[in-house]
């Protein structure tokens, strides 16, 4: 594991440019609208941006924020002039993003990365998918040379420079996708989700790169994202709601606002809820704690007597939920992963060990999470599990018998797994929501009736209601494309669902009903389900048990409790514990007598809502 300091050593190397420039960067827009295309002219106007006036100075660290389609990706693509207003104006350092002679300029200046790696990465070799940007703009070779070694020292990406960006996982192809806009050194970048897909460390990682160019080379940048704790760090903040601009100010102004937020589906940091939470018991708390540091400032000196019994064990629901479920449990586990290695192009020079003799069990109507830093192996592991990918050694057994020893059964293991991927909306292809997800149980040869009863059920269980039925799945939001998709694989009733990044680039609100459906059903029909999550927040809330995955390997499983009761050495394999787990951590080791297994707002407050 590298120095957390090391991702930054060429940065002076790779910027030293910039400082010298001098110019402002800065975007300006006045009575900004954006319509999209209309189908016919009966059609309601598409406006995805109204009435837009902003201003973002040269230096400015800008988060803007807002739920599924309020208009933040089609705001930033117009900083690029990828968008071109309907009416108004959108001026990038004076240039008019409306003259076609000043696009290639306005995008030389404001470089952008997008939400999904894939749409832009365009070469079979990482390095050279690096390069493509500064080979456009006719930069030397040396030079180029140069810019890619440091554009991928900055990600941390040096040692797969010479791999194909298909065999990477989402969260690497992301930091290579950054890599690509640095190597052109623009004035301001502007980041669409880049860290949806990384792990924890990935994502503190990326957010350093970020901060130091913004603070150390005046770099200007616009990030979108859902991740709160990230927005905290910005300058300012701009919240969307429909194409308007709904809030416009400070980390500390905006986050103050719980309830306007949680209105338009957003949220706030863990800590600043906890705060929100602790201050209707006591008005004199602070409304500017947004970090665990602001809150260790505040609090730690105030809390002499924590009045909740610390001995009894918090998290005990999720140890005697396991109990019940392994007591009640065939003997047999439903699944048996026996010494299982997997090597992507053995024999060639892309050769790469993704799995190295992975052991472990999963019962029947276990909710199992898989955690692990990005590339650790878990959508490797996970696509074994269905057939997809076959063992370089070792087995897969599913209730006893080896999935691979008959490949005449691979059609019917594959309805018993079923296999939710990464980006669920790429599994979506018919003319309407109803016929997607009759697909799978039509394939299965079942009659009119079933088919009806079961497409039905599966939408009822993941809340699609009958009014979207005869709709294209692809004119829903991004969250109800999720729930279709996760329908068409509940509907062929699959004995094990699994789910890799459900939730990935959905507004809170958007996750929060995904996960609360995926809880639902889970609870409903009681079938086995395995959710690989970069999110500790919802493993450690929804898991009955845990496996850590590191290096293609388990490093460790077991109850929530057990998992995250020690941060430090999750910290070692690119994770961390949910915050409020290591604030409670912090609170402890400064000699608060907090106990263990606190992970939730909900149960910190319990424990903290009464002290001195």
């Amino acid at each position: 594991m590298r120095a957390a300091g090391q991702i930054f050593l060429h940065f002076w190397d790779f910027y030293n440019i910039l400082v010298s420039k001098g110019d402002d960067c800065i975007f300006t827009s006045k009575s900004l609208h954006f319509e999209y295309a209309r189908y016919d002219e009966t059609d309601e106007p598409n406006l995805a941006l109204k009435n837009i006036d902003v201003e973002i100075g040269q230096k400015e660290f800008v988060a803007i924020l807002g739920c599924n389609g309020s208009g933040k990706s089609t705001l930033a693509k117009h900083l690029n002039a990828l968008l071109v207003p309907t009416s108004g104006t959108l001026w990038v350092k004076g240039l008019d993003s409306k003259e076609p002679k000043n696009v290639w300029e306005i995008r030389s200046l404001a470089g952008m990365v997008f939400q999904n790696p894939d749409n832009q990465l365009v070469a079979t070799i990482v390095e050279e998918d690096v390069a493509f940007g500064p080979e456009n703009l006719s930069i030397p070779p040396a030079e180029i040379r140069r810019r890619v070694d440091s554009a991928l020292a900055s990600v941390g990406m040096t040692e797969f420079a010479k791999a194909g960006p298909h065999l990477l996982s989402g969260g690497q192809k992301q930091r290579v996708a950054i890599a690509g806009i640095l190597a052109m050194q623009p004035d301001c970048i502007i980041l669409d989700e880049p860290t949806a897909m990384l792990d924890p460390l990935g994502r503190r990682e990326v957010l350093k790169t970020v901060l130091t160019l913004n603070r150390d080379f005046g770099i200007t940048v616009i990030l979108i994202t859902h991740f709160m704790e990230e927005a905290a760090q910005a300058d300012r903040i701009i919240v969307m709601d429909s194409g308007n601009i709904a809030m416009d100010g400070t980390p500390a102004e905006i986050f103050r606002n719980v309830e306007e937020l949680h209105a338009l589906s957003l949220d706030v940091p863990p800590v600043a809820a906890l705060a929100y939470e602790l201050r209707k018991k006591n008005a004199d708390i602070p409304q500017d704690i947004l970090t665990n540091d602001d809150f260790m400032d505040y609090f730690a000196d105030k809390m002499l007597t924590i009045l909740e019994n610390p001995t009894n064990p918090i998290n005990s629901t999720n140890s005697a939920r396991l109990a019940n479920k392994l007591e009640n449990a065939a003997t047999e586990p439903i699944i048996q992963i026996k010494d299982l290695s997997h090597i992507y192009s053995p024999n060639t020079a892309f050769s790469r060990t993704a799995l190295d003799k992975v052991n472990f069990s999963v019962y029947s109507g276990e909710f199992i999470g898989i955690i692990g830093h990005t590339g650790s192996g878990k959508s490797t592991l996970i696509q074994h599990l269905n057939a997809l990918l076959k063992p370089t050694t070792g087995e897969i057994l599913l209730n006893g018998a080896n999935i691979h020893s008959d490949k005449s059964k691979l059609k019917s293991i594959r309805q018993k797994v079923g296999l939710v991927f990464q980006y669920p909306e790429h599994q979506l292809f018919e003319v309407s929501v109803y016929k997607d997800v009759a697909f799978g149980p039509t394939n299965m040869g079942l009659s009119a009736e079933e088919i009806d009863n079961r497409v039905k059920e599966a939408l009822n269980l993941v809340g699609i209601t009958a009014d979207l039925y005869e709709k294209s799945p692809f004119e829903l939001s991004g969250g109800q494309k999720r729930r279709v998709a996760i329908a068409g694989v509940l509907a062929m009733h699959p004995d094990i669902l699994i789910l890799d990044e459900p939730t990935a680039g959905l507004d809170p609100a958007g996750k929060n009903a995904i996960l609360e459906q995926i809880s639902k059903m889970h609870n409903a029909i009681n079938n086995t389900v395995i959710l690989v999550s970069h999110n500790m927040d919802d493993v450690s809330r929804l898991s009955d048990r845990i496996i850590v995955m590191d290096g293609g390997k388990i490093m460790l499983t077991g109850t929530p409790q057990e998992v995250f009761s020690n941060p430090e050495q999750l910290e070692e394999v690119g994770l961390a514990a949910p915050p409020i787990a290591v604030l409670m951590d912090r609170l402890r080791k400064s000699g608060i007598d907090v106990p263990q297994g606190v992970f939730t707002v909900e149960r910190a407050v319990g424990v903290l809502g009464n002290f001195d």
